[in-house]
């Protein structure tokens, strides 16, 4: 089970998990976009799990995005985003 960090926000518009990457500049901005919109998610940043969790992390975000590209942003454990897509976020955060 991976560990997610919480991101508090005033909007839930679903149960959003992001997987992301400390160092990916696509990954910040769809933080950015998410706290600007005040939605609450919960990201793990792939490059800084436990290295005896990193297998498992990767095998989870592959089972939705079978590429292991990021951001994956999996959004009540169905729908996917795959990169920063500012259509399809904006329509997550109701625009």
């Amino acid at each position: 089970m991976t560990i997610f960090t919480k991101k508090d926000g005033k909007r839930t518009v679903g149960d959003i998990k992001m997987y992301a990457l400390s160092t990916c500049g696509w990954c910040k901005k769809t933080k950015e976009f998410l706290n600007s919109h005040d939605i609450a998610y919960s990201y793990v940043d792939v490059d800084m799990v436990p290295e005896n969790e990193i297998e498992d992390v990767v095998a989870e975000q592959r089972g939705y995005n079978p590429s292991g590209s990021f951001p994956t942003i999996v959004v009540n454990g169905e729908k996917v985003i795959i990169g920063f897509d500012q259509e399809e976020l904006e329509k997550l955060a109701g625009k």
